[in-house]
């Protein structure tokens, strides 16, 4: 194999975006990147490690141009494999790969959750042509057990599902206490403030409204930090206004770097229940701070003592409020690094997609 291609929905911030980074940097292949819409900032990192990205500027969800651009970009490009990444890119890309004669094809399911596919709710329709598409495709990668566990529930075949959980560079995440301080000055935070944070898209589904209700009712020392953006940032705001926690909520923005943040928190909170891997929860414990999660798959696959700083807990704010309660009764406190992250190596995932990459090109090129 010489080269490969990469299909993904859009580069901004996110957990697969972030993912796709981490990889590339590690992969003994030439790939390329294509997005099919919205750039972003990862776009850039992306292009600052060396990689060259395209941008399909696709119009929309339904898009029927966008199929025979693609199919000639991947034919130009002359790649061996073909990797997407997202429900819309692996729809497109997996037909778009078999136009152009690609049969080396490997999909990456980042967030097949149990009711919802990247906040799609999972209607007949969605489910019926993401199983059409996958049949195109070589194999599936799973980011964890739950969700192979999920395609394999779906009617996906055993053998066309790969399990490549999702990897850290844990060293990088470490506490810094320089960066603590200038990064709670950054923010806005009172000498005093204890820092609850949450990382993640601003959506429905990642349940920071719940958070928001939990942490306004908890004393006044208490603050909390979200990073990310989305359509739900000013609805979060009015509810935090509304409920006497205003200058209370910081609203940071979009991260690429979460390292800074992660170092000024003093408890991190993962309200989603739809979570299928849980990557910010690692990059926390990495970080050495407790951490309250309703769902991540991450953890809760492996036993109970390899992340004893991580708790499950209710995604409702009265769950919240109370375990929130309880982790601060025990002080601001670092936790050493658990065992979980150093379960999840990105340089160990990096070799094991190689492996999968090497299988397909042998299993079409027989």
């Amino acid at each position: 194999m010489r080269r490969g291609l990469h299909v993904i929905t859009g580069l901004g911030v996110g957990g697969a975006e972030r993912q796709l980074r981490a990889l590339l940097r590690r992969l003994p292949l030439a790939c390329d990147v294509v997005a099919l819409t919205n750039p972003g900032p990862v776009a850039e990192e992306l292009r600052r490690d060396g990689v060259r990205v395209g941008h399909l500027g696709m119009n929309g969800n339904r898009d029927p141009n966008a199929l025979p651009r693609l199919a000639r970009l991947i034919r130009r490009g002359r790649y061996d494999v073909v990797h997407t990444h997202l429900y819309r890119a692996c729809v497109y890309g997996r037909v778009a790969a078999r136009m152009a004669g690609v049969r080396a094809v490997v999909a990456t399911e980042h967030s097949l959750g149990a009711h919802r596919i990247e906040g799609r709710a999972l209607t007949p329709g969605v489910r019926a042509l993401y199983l059409a598409t996958e049949r195109l495709g070589a194999a599936t990668v799973a980011v964890s057990a739950t969700v192979a566990g999920r395609l394999r529930d779906w009617g996906v075949p055993a053998g066309r599902i790969h399990l490549v959980p999702n990897g850290i560079e844990a060293g990088r995440f470490g506490f810094d206490p320089v960066a603590r301080a200038a990064e709670r000055a950054r923010l806005g935070l009172p000498g005093g403030a204890v820092a609850v944070g949450g990382v993640g898209r601003l959506v429905p589904g990642k349940r920071f409204d719940a958070l928001v209700r939990a942490v306004a009712r908890l004393p006044r020392e208490v603050w909390l930090v979200l990073a990310g953006e989305g359509p739900e940032r000013e609805a979060l705001r009015a509810l935090a206004a509304r409920l006497g926690a205003g200058e209370r909520v910081v609203l940071a923005g979009a991260r690429p770097d979460v390292r800074p943040l992660l170092s000024a928190l003093d408890v991190f909170v993962s309200p989603s229940t739809e979570e299928t891997f849980g990557l910010s929860v690692l990059e926390a414990l990495a970080a050495g701070l407790p951490v309250l999660h309703a769902a991540c798959p991450a953890v809760e696959e492996l036993p109970r003592t390899a992340a004893p700083g991580a708790r499950r807990v209710g995604p409702d704010a009265d769950g919240l409020a109370a375990a929130l309660r309880a982790e601060l009764a025990l002080g601001v406190r670092r936790l050493p690094v658990p065992q979980a992250v150093e379960r999840y190596d990105i340089d160990e995932a990096a070799r094991r997609l190689m492996r999968v990459y090497e299988d397909v090109h042998k299993e079409v090129c027989r």
